[in-house]
């Protein structure tokens, strides 16, 4: 009413008998049952409020974002101290044996100045704003509020803030954690280590730390859950004639037998030769696939043999593709 005519009145209001005039009669409704506090609320992220019920949201909540003044200071409510995140690369041997390791990291600590209470203590000044009361008045035209004070945060006194940490109560520091890498880990694994995130506000508990374990991948041995796979090289008179051959496993050397006629590309495996699994409390297994290794011809007699092999055996190996094409 004010901005369009300059002036307010509450013989303007509807049902007052102002006759005529442009807010009389059936003009527009002056109240808030079209105003949608929901909507409000949801945008405003002070949690959900019912349709239709201003109860829910609070006229305070609502004015006071327009009443709020510079240089608040908020009641400290105790909050959990944040999680932290890293990631740590180990090797091949060290996620199968396991390992300890001792990491740097950066996390808030309490602040040893105040203790985490961001104050620096002695006398409180009187809050000039709300002269001690913690709560001040507004005025929105002919109406009147109540309000908690934004700048004492409703204490009626302001905090000595400390000098160290400025008022949050923690302060950023290097700390040393020695972490323990289970034996077996597997890459992608989350280790957690309680108590060693962030430092809480105002006594709270502290965050946890969390590794993020990256196993570097080793030249031979390949990891297939609890299996542990490995190529291994023969000779055509190995793999001919049958042979025991020794292949390495990540607990030293065992013997492999090869039979006669094995093929290239045949799959053997080696019973709990693989990693050993403490929720299962059991090992997996090793697979060995056989590479045939051609023999290198650096002789006349070499190629003598080869030639009477080739004489011996006439099957054509790529018989079976020529069919199915």
């Amino acid at each position: 009413m004010y901005d369009q005519y300059g002036f307010y009145s509450d013989q303007a209001m509807p049902g007052n008998g102002s006759e005529g005039h442009p807010f009389s009669g059936g003009g527009p409704n002056m109240g808030f049952g079209g105003f949608d506090f929901s909507e409000y609320a949801r945008r405003g992220g002070q949690g959900t409020a019912q349709e239709d019920d201003a109860e829910a949201f609070g006229f305070r909540d609502l004015f006071g974002q327009f009443f709020g003044a510079r240089g608040a200071q908020q009641a400290q409510v105790p909050q959990r101290g944040a999680d932290l995140e890293y990631g740590l690369n180990v090797d091949f041997w060290q996620s199968i044996k396991g390992t300890q390791v001792r990491l740097n990291i950066t996390r808030q600590e309490q602040c040893e100045t105040c203790k985490g209470s961001g104050s620096a203590g002695g006398n409180t000044p009187v809050c000039p704003e709300c002269n001690g009361s913690g709560h001040v008045d507004q005025m929105a035209g002919a109406m009147k509020f109540n309000l908690t004070c934004q700048r004492c945060g409703g204490k009626g006194r302001l905090r000595n803030t400390c000098p160290t940490c400025y008022g949050d109560g923690r302060t950023s520091k290097q700390d040393i954690v020695e972490v323990r890498i289970p034996a077996g880990v597997q890459g992608g694994s989350r280790l957690r280590v309680p108590g060693k995130g962030n430092a809480g506000t105002s006594g709270a508990s502290a965050g946890d730390l969390y590794i993020t374990v990256r196993v570097d991948p080793h030249p031979f041995f390949y990891r297939d859950g609890d299996n542990i796979e490995i190529r291994v090289p023969v000779t055509v008179t190995e793999a001919g004639l049958g042979a025991k051959v020794e292949v390495p496993t990540i607990d030293g050397r065992a013997l492999l037998k090869i039979p006669q006629g094995t093929q290239n590309g045949q799959k053997f495996r080696l019973r709990e030769k693989g990693v050993y699994n403490a929720r299962k409390s059991s090992r997996g297994d090793q697979i060995v696939e056989v590479v045939l290794q051609a023999p290198k011809v650096q002789d006349e007699r070499t190629k003598e043999l080869l030639r009477e092999l080739a004489q011996i055996q006439t099957e054509d190996p790529r018989e079976e593709i020529w069919a199915k094409i």
